[in-house]
């Protein structure tokens, strides 16, 4: 089997052997499938709440304890991981290293279907779990649903399997000048869509396009320590990096490659609505808040090396179809209206597993749910209070309810799966003593804790779990819903009270993550982004800075270690848990494999007769 070289900055000791063809060996990722069938309210206390009479800032951080929490998750999918567990001790044995939480997690049973030689052609359809997509320009999105769209038009220098390793892309090599500066040679003969040649110079444009116009600043934190790129030849690019960034090329992954003759004669409005790029599929038509239609790119260069079969899609035709409703994408998929539908929620999976037509798959999800909670004003000003709210919640009962048990309690700010998560951090758990004594050293009753819950969209089921559990408890708590849109500049302005989200983790790195979610938020920088909780810690803005320069993989851990365990004291949120993704396809679709990060990849797509 031939192997090639793929070297890392100098301050890594090693070269890491890539088989150009291979079925993955490490430990973690293992597939399991079944084959069977008003007005706003800035306001922090309403009317009718009572202060406390005093409140204080918890001074400190407590005495870390080594207690392993447990996760709570279906009973299979808990086995599963047990068997990893065990798996990991015995490689610990022999010099292995493995991630402490499996990425691919449990669904029932494996049945033995024949499979013919893959077939040409066909119409695929997709219902998409959203109201629509928000542009096809690579530059200027943020969410997932609009990268699945892209992705299968654009291409990168480098992707990312359905395992979470980074591969070649568009880039034939690439390799360390030195700790801060990265070459990559283009693949030859790689053509846009409208035939034009892609060279170095497109690369340059779309990366400049990100880091010097409005446009891109959406994509900018993908990015935010690349200082310029500039051309070498006509198929060579030089990336010179502020600093040192171990993770450069897991947030590359989500860079596409834009034309910049076409886009510099079209201009970005007129671009977006006639996309092109150098991807498996091209754009024929549609309406962002309705359909995308694609057909087949003839002269595809193939894709990844590392992703075989190597070539043009099987596909000749694929339709994105916007679904917003659960309920009604699992109805489509039923009758045969679409092939694959995203976010299956695990109420209607009993209804899908009864059909022997419909395949159902699940892999570990990277959006970690949160509460979060506005430290800046009483009574969430108080660490006592925030971490009383924490233990006050049942969060495997909410997992069960809202999740049908499928996915984790989140133990802390990082996802499990994350790969630099500390697995001594334990899941606070459902303590009511501890509520009653934190609160009374507060100075508040429960009945004194009033506020509400902003949400939307699918997040509004879990707010009003949370709500239900903590009026249970005496509590005075109520759910607003809103547009996403209309409410992130009010929490960004610390003008609400506590706001239920998710934060996608899809490179399995805290970079890209922390400093959007945890780092004191700086307008107009990636710093903050996310940071709906108004949460700001000197210390906490320190290490994320120093875990985002450290090549270190060791050093790097104890600087993370250390920033989630005084976020998790500090509890700016309460952390409630991690969801599986669970997808379903007709049993016609073969090569498909969903993602942790929610992707769709279909160049490698085929349907059945």
């Amino acid at each position: 089997m031939r192997t090639r070289d793929i070297r890392f900055p100098p301050s890594n000791v090693g070269v890491y052997r890539e088989h150009e063809s291979r079925p993955s060996v490490r430990a973690g990722p293992v597939r399991y499938t079944i084959h069977r069938a008003g007005p706003v309210n800035t306001l922090f206390h309403r009317a009718g709440c009572p202060r406390p009479s005093g409140h204080v800032e918890y001074p400190g951080r407590g005495v870390r304890s080594q207690t392993w929490g447990l996760f709570h998750m279906a009973g299979r999918a808990f086995l599963y991981l047990a068997v990893i567990a065990v798996i990991a001790v015995i490689l610990a044995g022999c010099g292995q290293s493995t991630p402490a939480v499996a990425e691919k997690a449990s669904v029932v049973e494996e049945a033995v279907t024949p499979v013919s030689a893959p077939r040409q052609g066909g119409t695929l359809v997709v219902g998409m779990a959203a109201t629509s997509v928000v542009t096809l320009d690579p530059a200027a999105y943020s969410d997932r649903a609009t990268e699945t769209v892209i992705r299968n038009i654009f291409d990168g220098l480098v992707t990312r399997t359905t395992d979470n390793e980074v591969v070649l892309e568009l880039a034939e090599e690439y390799r360390w000048v030195d700790s801060q500066t990265v070459e990559f040679d283009l693949k030859p003969g790689v053509k846009f869509h409208n035939g034009e040649s892609l060279t170095a110079d497109d690369v340059v444009f779309t990366f400049e396009r990100i880091l010097n116009q409005d446009i891109g600043a959406q994509r900018r934190g993908f990015v935010q320590e690349v200082g310029s790129v500039e051309r070498v030849d006509q198929n060579t690019v030089r990336f010179n990096l502020k600093s040192p960034w171990p993770v450069f090329l897991q947030m590359l992954v989500h860079n596409q490659i834009v034309p910049y003759d076409y886009l510099a004669w079209a201009g970005n409005a007129r671009f977006a609505r006639r996309v092109l790029g150098s991807g498996p599929f091209r754009f024929v038509e549609g309406d962002t808040s309705e359909q995308i239609v694609l057909e087949r790119f003839g002269d595809y260069y193939g894709g990844a090396d590392a992703l075989p079969p190597v070539g043009p899609p099987y596909l000749e035709r694929v339709i994105f179809r916007m679904i917003p409703e659960a309920s009604e994408r699992v109805d489509a998929l039923s009758t045969g209206e679409v092939h694959i539908i995203q976010d299956v929620p695990s109420l209607l999976v009993p209804q899908l597993i009864g059909n022997p037509e419909i395949t159902i798959k699940t892999t570990m999800g990277t959006r970690p749910k949160f509460m979060d909670l506005n430290v800046t004003s009483p009574p969430f000003d108080d660490v006592r209070v925030r971490r009383a709210l924490n233990y006050a919640l049942d969060t495997g009962k909410i997992l069960t309810e809202v999740a049908g048990g499928y996915g984790v309690v989140l133990p802390g700010p990082l996802s499990p799966a994350n790969l630099y998560a500390d697995p001594s951090l334990p899941p606070y758990g459902h303590d009511l003593e501890k509520v009653k004594a934190l609160l009374d050293e507060a100075g508040y009753r429960p009945e004194d804790i009033c506020f509400v819950i902003d949400a939307y969209g699918p997040y509004v089921e879990i707010a009003e779990a949370v709500a239900k559990q903590l009026r249970a408890l005496g509590m005075d708590v109520s759910v607003r819903t809103w547009d996403y849109e209309e409410v992130k500049p009010l929490l960004l302005n610390c003008q609400r009270q506590a706001f239920l989200r998710d934060w996608g983790d899809s490179a399995f790195d805290p970079v890209g993550y922390v400093e959007a979610k945890w780092q004191t938020y700086v307008e107009g920088t990636p710093a903050g982004r996310g940071n709906f909780s108004c949460y700001s810690n000197p210390r906490v803005d320190e290490l994320i800075e120093a875990g985002a320069s450290e090549p270190d993989p060791k050093k790097r851990r104890e600087i993370y270690d250390e920033m989630q365990w005084i976020i998790y004291e500090d509890a700016p949120a309460v952390f409630l848990y991690v969801p599986q993704e669970i997808e379903a396809a007709s049993a016609r679709v073969h090569n498909w494999e969903p993602s942790p990060d929610s992707r769709i990849n279909l160049h490698d797509v085929w349907l059945a007769d």
